[in-house]
C-alpha cells in the first residue's frame, strides 16, 4: 500500500518545553489515525507539522515521497481546524473557491458547489461569513479544507460547534475521504466517534503516543476507561 503520512522522531520545543517528544507514525492510503489525549498533550502541534505550517525542532515529515514543509507537499494536504480561519467579509463561496483557485482545481466553482453541498451549506453560498453562525461557519472552512480532494486530511476538533445535521454530514464526509483512498488523522476528545472512523487508534500524553494500535476489534467501553487509566 501507498504510505500517504509519515513521520520519523519528530520533536518540537518552545523554549524549554518539548510539545512533541519522538513521536513517529505511517499511514497508507484508506487509513485514518484517531488521536486522543488531554488538553496540551502536543496533538494539534503534530498536525500542524504534518499540514507544513511548523517545522519541527528534529525529525521529519513526508506526505507521500515530499519531505515537509515543501509546497509540493502542502498542496495534497488539508487542514480541518476547531478555528474557521475563514475571510469574514467574503461570502461563504468566495472562501471555497478561493481555496480551490489557490489549490488549481480545474474548475473551481464546480469544485466549490460540491464541498458547499456536501456540508449542507450551499442555501447559504452568497451570505458573509461574519453573518453566519459559529456552526455554519464551521461547516464553510470544512468545505474549504476539502475542495481539491486532498489526499491527506487533517481534522483537530472537527465536531466543534456542529449541531447534529453538520455532525452527521461530517462523518459522511470523512468516510468518503477514506474510501477514496485519502489518509486521514482526526484529533478528537469524542473515543466513541473516533474509534468508529478510524484503522488505528492512539493516545498521546505530554508529547508522547503512549499507546497506538489498529482500531478493528477494540472495544469502545473498555478502551475508554484504560485511556482514562492512561491520561490521569
Amino acid at each position: 500500500m501507498t504510505t500517504l503520512v509519515a513521520a520519523t522522531g519528530l520533536v518540537r520545543t518552545f523554549g524549554a518545553r518539548r510539545a512533541v517528544d519522538d513521536v513517529s507514525l505511517a499511514l497508507s492510503a484508506g487509513e485514518c489515525l484517531a488521536l486522543f489525549g488531554p488538553n496540551g498533550a502536543g496533538k494539534t502541534t503534530v498536525l500542524r507539522i504534518l499540514a507544513g505550517l511548523l517545522r519541527p525542532s528534529s525529525g521529519e515529515a513526508r506526505i507521500g515521497d515530499v519531505r515537509l514543509p515543501d509546497p509540493a507537499a502542502r498542496g495534497r494536504v488539508g487542514l480541518i481546524s476547531h478555528r474557521s480561519m475563514l475571510y469574514d467579509a467574503l461570502t461563504a463561496r468566495e472562501n471555497v473557491r478561493f481555496a480551490a483557485a489557490l489549490h488549481g482545481v480545474p474548475d473551481a466553482e464546480e469544485a466549490t458547489v460540491r464541498a458547499l453541498a456536501a456540508l449542507r451549506v450551499a442555501d447559504r453560498a452568497d451570505v458573509a461569513v461574519r453573518s453566519l453562525s459559529r456552526g455554519l461557519q464551521q461547516r464553510v472552512a470544512i468545505a474549504r479544507a476539502i475542495v481539491h480532494a486532498p489526499d491527506v486530511l487533517l481534522a483537530d476538533e472537527p465536531y466543534t460547534g456542529l449541531d447534529a445535521q453538520g455532525g452527521a454530514a461530517l462523518t459522511a464526509l470523512l468516510r468518503e475521504r477514506r474510501a477514496a483512498g485519502a489518509a486521514l488523522v482526526v484529533v478528537t476528545h469524542h473515543l466513541h466517534e473516533g474509534l468508529a472512523l478510524a484503522s488505528h487508534a492512539a493516545v498521546m500524553r505530554a508529547g508522547r503516543f503512549v499507546r497506538f494500535e489498529r482500531a478493528e476489534g477494540l472495544d469502545a467501553g473498555r478502551y475508554a476507561t484504560e485511556y482514562q487509566e492512561l491520561v490521569a
